[in-house]
């Protein structure tokens, strides 16, 4: 089992009951929304999630579930579409709980998967998607590190309105572990 301890939190292996888990404590953020809009899927749908991330697991994706230090799990992240040619992956987070959201884990889960990506699979760049309108996903991925590359103009239709998907980037040279001040 894999585990990647961080200062408040750790990342771990997501078992089937941590899906249904995330899936039942979702919470919908409607003042800074991001894709995707899940709401109302049954729990079946949780166990179809738990068998989709366990048959991309370390070839195309690698999941892990955020834990605080006493074990609640409180969201999960992943580097996905890992291109081992191009030595390129993407970089999703989640937090279930809105209590959970704003308070650092997710930027120290987001250092923790930049840090296994570059040095343990040996990628070199690391991209991550977020709306305009998620202000926290911005704050969060500029604190770890990854800058703004790019934006699709009006790519996203959420609420009955286009919106802005902004294009996020990190280098493996780019990139300083927490506690780093090289």
């Amino acid at each position: 089992m894999l585990k990647l301890q961080g200062q408040d939190i750790y990342l771990a292996t997501l078992e089937r009951r941590d899906c249904k888990r995330l899936w039942n404590d979702f919470e919908f953020d409607f003042d800074h929304p991001y894709e995707p809009f899940n709401i109302g899927h049954s729990e079946e749908k949780a166990d179809a999630w738990f068998d989709e991330i366990q048959k991309l697991q370390g070839e195309r994706h690698v999941r892990l579930g955020i834990f605080m230090n006493d074990g609640t799990l409180i969201g999960d992240v992943a580097l996905q579409d890992i291109d081992r040619t191009n030595r390129c992956a993407s970089l999703g987070m989640g937090m279930a709980k809105l209590a959970n959201r704003g308070k650092g884990y997710g930027q120290q889960a987001v250092r923790l998967m930049l840090n296994y990506g570059f040095h343990f699979l040996g990628l070199e760049r690391i991209t991550a998607n977020t709306l305009e309108i998620n202000i926290g996903a911005q704050r969060c991925l500029e604190k770890a590190g990854l800058t703004l590359e790019g934006t699709e103009r009006r790519a996203v239709y959420l609420n009955g309105h286009k919106v802005n998907r902004l294009n996020y980037a990190i280098l493996v040279e780019e990139f300083r572990p927490a506690g780093d001040a090289s």
